[in-house]
């Protein structure tokens, strides 16, 4: 029997971080729900316990069930009929499967039935079923929204929706529009308030809407009639109990061919306002999104996981001239730098998530309580981190993803081609990674100011103060020359004050600020763990100086004017 938590060492070496006893201890409120719950832990070794025993769970459920699925939903996949969507029958037989492990809303509190995990295991437990099957994930990571309405919505609307989220009813978020993508400000699905009923009501078209025949809906409308801009928007739950919303049509997708992408026509569709009118854009959706980018992190690396799996196993099995592949340094070259960027991405999404444990929490505790100022200075300085993280981590994680799954084709070669190998349909599934909840470009322009701002040196800066032992010592001078070249980098591009050019190199200093920050991330890992991460370490660092160097160079060589090279080749496509 497979497991893909047990299998996975890096889990453990992840939950043993020394942030996560503050964590727990903060997110169990110092364990009171002991007294009222019989499944609550006593102190924090009794709560690991229980994450350990959750992961192999879902470890098991991954291996024996929704990874052989997988096949066989990417070839069926979901229907429509009348308005209405089915899954595929192994994507019901997955969603039975965790249903009945009690594993929707884990990361919601036990006053709704939730097992109140913090965001580590939780997205944990994301990595896993990305690794079993991407296109599952993105049905059941949708439960997330349970978290937008914890944050944001009534007692009343908490009470009558988030039970039913643990009791394994779906979600979905109803963001885009035929002419709203990116661009969510342009959004225009309308919202009428009707006063002698106290109702409101929706009417519009939302495409591109994952799982978008879910139980529960939120929805981004505009409440303010005659604006055009973010102010006018407000966030909605639906409840597909109502009706009023018929799915016109599922997208063929190139790939996550198991989660129904959907064409929705709202008509007088009820709803229930979320919070209050004008923030849905500006608060609301924010803050969904950045939970949204954190689980496609967790999706990015989940693929890769697989990508390298597949393709060392092939390379060990497959002979050509007389030997395995995998003795041929071209193959093993493809194989560490598939490993490095994996464990790189693994080792960033946690420590994001251990950012957005702290601040998440602290917030939920300022709710209850007045903060400390100790804590209300925790609470900023993570905060900060995790802006700052999320979309460095959605954007590198990403790309790595798609790097992979073509390297692993590569290493099949023509056979990674037929669908006979699962290395094709991980492919097809790795490119929407970077495209979804934000491309890379758009991360990139949310990452930007924490390079202009200092928070990935200062960031930097508190890395280089940790030691490590006298082996890797060398590794970190490395970290530390290609922290130097990322400072003179950015000083290069923001002296000039010019937005244009800085826009230009924008996409250079993110990269290189990650090739530092998550080589310092795999530095600690293997300073921890020598065997599970040093061999990492040591290849993504090379890489990395390499990389940086390459992105100075450039820099150094480009004027202002350089960019006009550019302009031609858009107006000559």
């Amino acid at each position: 029997m497979a497991n893909f938590y047990t299998d996975t060492p890096q889990f453990r070496h992840y939950l043993q971080h020394p942030l996560m006893k503050r964590i727990v201890e903060l997110k169990e409120r110092n364990y009171a729900d002991k007294e009222t719950h019989d499944y609550a832990p006593m102190d924090f070794e009794d709560a690991m316990d229980s994450y350990h025993q959750v992961l192999e769970v879902v470890g098991e459920i991954c291996g024996d069930i929704i990874e052989p699925n997988a096949e066989s939903v990417d070839q069926t996949g979901p229907t429509v009929k009348d308005g209405r969507v089915t899954y595929a029958s192994p994507t019901k037989e997955n969603l039975d499967a965790l249903n009945k492990a009690e594993l929707m809303g884990m990361a919601l509190g036990r006053k709704y039935g939730g097992l109140n995990f913090p965001m580590v295991p939780y997205m944990m437990s994301a990595d896993i079923v990305s690794r079993a099957d991407a296109s599952f994930q993105n049905i059941w990571m949708l439960q997330d929204c349970g978290e937008t309405i914890y944050e944001f919505a009534t007692e009343e609307q908490k009470d009558k929706y988030l039970p039913r989220v643990v009791q394994g009813e779906t979600m979905s978020m109803d963001l885009t529009e035929p002419d709203a993508g990116s661009d969510l400000q342009a959004v225009m699905l309308k919202a009428s308030y009707n006063e002698k009923e106290d109702q409101w009501y929706l009417n519009g078209v939302k495409r591109f809407i994952t799982n978008g025949d879910a139980d529960i809906h939120l929805v981004l409308a505009r409440s303010e009639e005659g604006t055009k801009d973010a102010r006018g928007l407000s966030m909605f739950v639906y409840d597909k109990k109502n009706g009023g919303v018929n799915v016109r049509r599922i997208e063929n997708k190139m790939g996550i061919k198991g989660a129904p992408t959907c064409e929705l026509v709202y008509k007088n569709a009820k709803a229930e306002l979320v919070g209050t009118r004008r923030m849905g854009l500006i608060k609301y959706v924010m803050s969904l999104m950045n939970g949204a980018r954190l689980g496609i992190m967790a999706q990015s690396v989940g693929i890769s996981e697989a990508a390298t799996r597949e393709a060392y196993a092939y390379a060990l099995e497959r002979r050509q001239f007389g030997k395995a592949i995998i003795e041929f340094p071209p193959v093993y070259e493809m194989l560490a730098n598939m490993r490095a960027k994996t464990d790189a991405s693994r080792s960033l999404l946690y420590e994001t998530s251990r950012f957005v444990d702290m601040y998440k929490t602290l917030e939920d505790i300022g709710r209850e309580r007045k903060l400390t100022p100790e804590e209300r200075t925790e609470m900023k300085y993570y905060s900060r981190l995790a802006d700052a993280f999320t979309p460095l981590g959605k954007g590198m994680s990403s790309e790595y993803a798609n790097e992979n799954a073509y390297d692993s084709i590569q290493i099949h070669g023509g056979s990674g081609y037929m669908k006979d190998y699962k290395c094709e349909r991980l492919y097809r599934d790795a490119r929407i990674t970077n495209i979804y909840e934000g491309t890379t470009q758009l991360q990139v322009v949310a990452a930007i100011r924490h390079v202009t701002t200092g928070t990935y040196l200062q960031r930097i800066k508190e890395y280089e103060a940790l030691p490590v032992v006298p082996e890797l010592e060398s590794l970190k001078n490395s970290l530390a020359k290609m922290a130097e070249k990322y400072e003179k980098l950015v000083e290069m591009v923001t002296s000039l004050k010019d937005e244009d050019y800085l826009d230009f190199h924008a996409r250079r200093l993110v990269e290189s600020a990650g090739y530092v920050i998550m080589g310092h991330l795999l530095l600690q890992d293997a300073n921890k763990s020598p065997d599970l991460f040093r061999r990492s370490a040591e290849v993504y660092i090379h890489a990395g100086k390499i990389e940086v160097e390459k992105n100075y160079q450039f820099v150094t060589q480009s004027r202002v004017e350089d960019m006009s090279y550019y302009k031609p080749a858009l107006s000559e496509a």
